[in-house]
């Protein structure tokens, strides 16, 4: 695990340990402003040491094929 993923796990964990219940990523597909079509998604990761899925980012800075290969993980490993 990066420090940069350690560091957003602690986060998320600090925020469960204060009791909230779930922390949902959010991310939207789209170009430009509002006006066209636009796709949102949400997805509730694991926090698990041993479920945290390397890679995930804002889609935009990953490439077709990495958002390809951490679908199916994804799909998979979410809550």
């Amino acid at each position: 695990m990066t420090d940069k993923t350690r560091e957003k796990v602690e986060f998320d964990k600090a925020l469960l340990r204060d009791g909230e219940k779930y922390i949902v990523g959010v991310d939207e597909v789209g170009r430009g402003p509002l006006a066209g079509p636009v796709v949102c998604c949400a997805v509730i990761m694991p926090l698990d040491e041993d479920k945290i899925i390397e890679g995930i980012n804002d889609s935009k800075k990953l490439s077709e094929k990495k958002r390809e290969a951490l679908y199916d993980t994804i799909i998979e490993e979410a809550i």
